[in-house]
């Protein structure tokens, strides 16, 4: 069972960027969006306590309103002084009307998409993430309905790994027509990362992993719903490196596709490595983000995929190369990757044994021990696969301090050092 844990380092970013999509029907249809208030009766979802004579806990609309930040992202836009500021700077009157906002902080479909109780200020709603309940709505609530039906109904599939970080991923990473562009971030939107398996369980989630859940909809494997959010995380980054967004018809690059802190740190805290940056990459050179890459290169080598991992580290060094070079270099070589991920995607479908889960966790904190994944935005990523993946080996507490370690370490960006990072995930591999 996915369990909630404890705030992380991307907690803030939850709040002014949550997650929202166009999520519609399983063959594109998009139904209405009937509103929030469809769903929270108490005849439905809106009950006070978890009921234990029903296949759901029907309060999962309490759930969303008193804990998930998906329901404050409206109230974000309209009540934080930090909103109305970043307004300000990018030139827009109120960002509770502005598209660039209300894309990811509300369920923002088209007007002719809104039924009679929708409301944009509920944020990011029940339909944001279940696809438009226009057809759904009556049939998932009949004592026949099945999982199958109400996905032929409309519904989205969220309960796929797969599905559901393509889903997160809309708005904690981004679509060409949706995204945190270096001048939003410059104005003072916190930086988007994501992991799926974290983000999940942060939410918090509204159901329940038993018997009842996996007999309509399978066993979870919780390892591959870390696989699926890496793999998931590398697409949808090298299809926007494609895209207009990364070369807007100007002479500079969309910096957001750079990472950040190979730039963003005091001059006399030296964060450059050959390790780290590659061959071909000299000191003050931009870098394109590869962080998912460098992620799913250390778990392909702990399969035991030697092919694989020699590619990923090729390529990523590629990709960062072609980075600098020109737009042209940079489409060819984000193609040529995502079509390889493309026949790995079943990584994100299969069963993992214990085994290969610990054997996964030990070469994420290897890399970082020896230098190779203490960027920041890798080591980021570090952490989080060491967390998520202690839940399905059962072993979190048994590791509190070492994960503690690894989180203490990133905490504080500007102060970040990538050579305490690594000494810190030398001494924790040791117990691993």
């Amino acid at each position: 069972m996915i369990v909630p844990r404890r705030p992380h380092i991307a907690s803030a970013v939850m709040v002014i960027a949550a997650a929202t999509s166009s999520a519609g029907a399983a063959d594109g249809t998009p139904y209405k969006h009937l509103g929030v208030a469809s769903c929270a009766s108490s005849q439905c979802h809106g009950k006070r306590e978890a009921q234990t004579d029903r296949n759901v806990a029907l309060n999962e609309y309490r759930i969303w309103y008193s804990q998930d930040r998906h329901a404050q992202a409206f109230r974000t836009l309209a009540q934080q002084p930090l909103s109305r500021t970043i307004a300000g700077k990018l030139g827009l009157a109120n960002p509770a009307t502005a598209g660039v906002c209300l894309d990811c902080h509300a369920d923002n479909v088209p007007q002719q998409n809104r039924g009679a109780k929708f409301r944009l200020n509920d944020g990011v709603g029940c339909e944001a993430c279940h696809g438009g309940a226009e057809r759904w709505i009556q049939t998932h609530a009949q004592k026949s309905a099945t999982h199958t039906a109400n996905l032929a109904a409309g519904m989205y599939r969220t309960d796929s790994p797969t599905r559901r970080a393509q889903l997160c991923l809309s708005c904690h990473l981004g679509t060409p027509d949706k995204f945190a562009t270096h001048a939003l971030i410059a104005a003072g939107h916190p930086r988007l990362r994501f992991e799926l398996h974290a983000f999940t369980a942060n939410q918090p989630p509204h159901f329940l992993v038993d018997a009842d859940y996996v007999a309509r909809k399978g066993k979870p494997d919780e390892t591959a719903l870390w696989f699926a959010g890496q793999i998931e995380g590398a697409q949808r980054y090298l299809a926007l490196a494609q895209s207009r967004l990364f070369t807007p018809g100007r002479l500079l690059p969309e910096f957001a596709f750079y990472d950040c802190f190979a730039c963003h740190h005091a001059t006399d805290k030296i964060r450059w490595t050959p390790e780290r940056a590659g061959p071909g990459v000299p000191p003050g050179t931009l870098r394109l983000q590869k962080q998912y890459l460098v992620i799913l290169e250390a778990a392909t080598a702990a399969l035991g995929d030697a092919a694989a991992a020699g590619y990923l580290h090729k390529a990523g060094n590629e990709l960062t190369r072609a980075g600098q070079a020109d737009e042209k270099a940079l489409r060819a070589s984000a193609h040529e990757v995502s079509v390889w991920l493309q026949s790995r995607a079943d990584l994100g479908a299969r069963q993992f044994s214990r085994a290969e889960t610990a054997a996964i966790r030990r070469a994420l904190v290897h890399y970082a021990a020896t230098d190779r994944g203490s960027d920041y935005c890798v080591a980021e990523q570090v952490f989080y696969g060491a967390e998520s993946l202690s839940y399905p080996l059962q072993d979190r507490d048994a590791h509190r301090a070492d994960l503690d370690a690894l989180y203490n370490a990133l905490s504080t960006p500007p102060s970040f050092d990538p050579g305490q990072f690594a000494r810190a995930a030398a001494l924790v591999e040791k117990r691993f």
